[in-house]
């Protein structure tokens, strides 16, 4: 039983959006007691900057009140992240790539130490035991082909901070069957377990 779903939604466009459409299929799918709503199109996740990363590797009781400041909104984040059981993220593919708005996200939550730490046998990701589902969407790009930079970068992202359990819905190529791959990602999402 699925409690809580943090639901990640990183593109711009509202109205007509196959990507929410289907995210919100997913959704009732998976019938979570809790879902908690990010929408990253539309809430500005901020870009890290040099005083970020200053005071992102303070330790905490170190750091002044404008550093803490600066950390608000990845310590909000990271909170989400760590309060869900699965996570269900929205990937429309712009120019190739994941936006620009998901990449912030992801600079604020990949934090050493909270989300994922440093080993002598390389890094270990911090949030095991979660479930992501992606939403990847694309006009013309077929699902991890080499012109798919996205899916296989999240995908990393993910298993980085300890995610490992991921799924992938894919209505890709719609530019040339908009039916045929809507109607592909609606059958995997019937098959996905709660």
């Amino acid at each position: 039983m699925t409690k809580t779903v943090l639901r990640i939604d990183s593109l711009a466009r509202i109205q007509g959006s196959v990507t929410r459409s289907l995210t919100d299929q997913v959704l009732k799918q998976l019938a979570p007691e809790k879902t908690i709503t990010r929408d990253i199109g539309r809430f500005a996740v901020p870009q890290i900057n040099e005083a970020w990363v200053t005071a992102r590797i303070k330790p905490e009781q170190e750091r002044d009140p404008e550093e803490a400041e600066l950390l608000e909104i990845s310590d909000m984040l990271v909170a989400e992240l760590q309060e869900a059981d699965k996570i269900v993220i929205g990937l429309p593919i712009y120019n190739f790539s994941a936006p620009a708005a998901l990449k912030a996200w992801i600079d604020q939550i990949a934090r050493v130490g909270i989300t994922f730490r440093y080993t002598d046998n390389g890094p270990i990701g911090l949030l095991k035991g979660k479930r992501a589902i992606i939403v990847m969407a694309s006009a013309g790009v077929p699902q991890d082909s080499r012109a798919d930079l996205a899916t296989p970068y999240l995908r990393y992202v993910l298993n980085f901070v300890g995610i490992t359990d991921i799924e992938v819905v894919a209505a890709d190529r719609q530019a040339t069957d908009l039916e045929g791959a809507v109607k592909g990602a609606q059958m995997a999402i019937t098959t996905l377990a709660a």
